[in-house]
């Protein structure tokens, strides 16, 4: 079993935030994906920009981009990073919309949760513009593709989801 220190408990069992001072400061990288489920007839009206809230995926990607900033403000154990550079895109399959987010910092602490939640934030940016459209849509398969940097070096998920 870990130890306390690693939980974020101290000694009697309440959370507190792990200190990231004795860390190197060094690049790092973090993607993540998520995915929209939908009606193929959703999917065509995102692609041809015709849902009547407007352009789904130009307010996806910019309310993925101000999520990754605002991480550490929404999760409680989560350290606030200087966010170097933020991406989100979208793949639009039959009857699905990928989001993939890209995070890179120069910090002490990673940016998984930066890019969990820029992706899954985006996500459900889609998912508010498209509702009244499609009730059957469901955000899936939300998970931290890959990471670099730090301590516990290069992750890459090897299977899909």
């Amino acid at each position: 079993m870990p130890d306390r220190h690693q939980l974020h408990l101290d000694p009697i069992g309440a959370p507190f935030a792990r200190e990231v001072g004795p860390s190197e400061v060094s690049p790092r990288r973090a993607m993540a994906r998520c995915r929209v489920t939908m009606l193929p007839e959703t999917t065509a009206s995102i692609a041809s920009n015709a849902i009547h809230k407007g352009d789904v995926l130009g307010a996806a990607r910019i309310a993925g981009i101000q999520a990754a900033k605002r991480a550490a403000e929404l999760l409680p154990m989560c350290h606030p990073v200087l966010v170097g550079n933020v991406s989100v895109n979208f793949n639009i399959g039959d009857n699905f919309v990928e989001v993939e987010a890209h995070v890179d910092t120069v910090d002490r602490t990673g940016v998984e949760m930066e890019a969990m939640t820029a992706a899954t934030i985006a996500a459900l940016c889609i998912f508010d513009m498209c509702k009244s459209a499609d009730r059957t849509m469901a955000i899936e398969q939300a998970a931290v593709w890959e990471k670099s940097g730090g301590r516990s070096g290069t992750f890459r998920r090897q299977i899909d989801l």
